[in-house]
């Protein structure tokens, strides 16, 4: 008899059902029927935990030859040995979905099956939907993860408002190529852009080109501010000394700002001149 056999034999022999069984042990229902169809294994806490219930031993269930469920042997909640295909196959089978729910929606919902994706408040699979989501593929308003889409999202790959990653995009991202509307990054590209390499439409970084302004090493835009280089169409400041930004006028350099940057963008500009020691 296989596990699945044992275990429905047992339930019907001890006058349990699924849904009492399932209760007994803090699983759904669902979970039971696999067990029972060998679709799904049992964690070994769960096995341990059925062996007290239907007073059979663990070598019982496990081992397809032995037929004496009451076969026990001292202390064999520690001596038994799970085969490794067994633990590699629960491991990818688990699933745990709170009861109480929010909404139609589960509290908590793990779900570690490669087909299946974890939809809760807070969902860990390998694909989640959720407020708080973690996952390979994870969508929610926090979100963390290979692939992580949200609010908040942090990840190798982070999408977001805010999105945090090795590539990161967002409307605040950071990460070691970050795009977005401030951007933060070892190549940064935004609005408002901060980076070793940093272009947009104000730019700071060692290598800076923008747009209306640029603040750094070698720097390139409307108002060019360099230590090394700077290239400026309206107004150019470069020291020749490394990360020595001194001597220029900060009256002009705001005066030809505040007539060619559109309102829309007056705040990031402030932003970009406040980082840039610009008051």
């Amino acid at each position: 008899m296989t596990l699945g056999e044992k275990l429905a034999k047992a339930r019907k022999e001890n006058n349990i059902t699924q849904e009492q069984l399932a209760d007994k042990l803090g699983v759904s229902r669902q979970s039971i029927s696999k067990w029972e169809s060998d679709i799904a294994y049992p964690e070994t806490d769960k096995l341990i935990r059925m062996s007290e219930l239907f007073d059979c031993s663990l070598d019982y269930l496990l081992k397809e030859n032995i037929k004496d469920k009451t076969n026990k042997t001292k202390n064999d909640e520690q001596t038994v040995v799970v085969p490794l295909v067994f633990s590699i196959s629960k491991f990818f089978n688990y699933e745990y979905k709170s009861k109480r729910t929010f909404c139609g929606v589960p509290l908590i919902h793990i779900c570690i099956s490669g087909g299946r994706t974890a939809k809760g408040i807070i969902a860990i699979g390998f694909k989640s939907i959720g407020v708080i989501s973690i996952g390979l593929l994870s969508i929610g308003l926090f979100s963390f993860g290979l692939l992580a889409l949200g609010l908040l999202g942090l990840g190798m790959l982070g999408v977001g408002i805010g999105g945090f990653g090795a590539f990161a995009l967002g409307f605040l991202s950071g990460g070691a190529i970050s795009i977005g509307i401030i951007s933060f990054g070892a190549i940064s590209i935004g609005v408002m852009s901060c980076g070793a390499i940093s272009i947009g439409m104000f730019a700071i970084g060692a290598m800076a080109q923008g747009h209306y302004f640029a603040y750094g090493d070698n720097a390139t835009a409307m108002v060019a501010l360099g230590a090394t280089k700077a290239t400026g169409t309206l107004y150019s400041h470069f020291t020749g000394i490394p990360n020595s930004f001194s001597g220029y006028e900060i009256k002009t350099v705001l005066s030809i700002l505040d007539n060619a940057v559109p309102s829309s963008l007056k705040w990031i500009m402030k932003i970009a001149l406040s980082i840039a020691g610009i008051q």
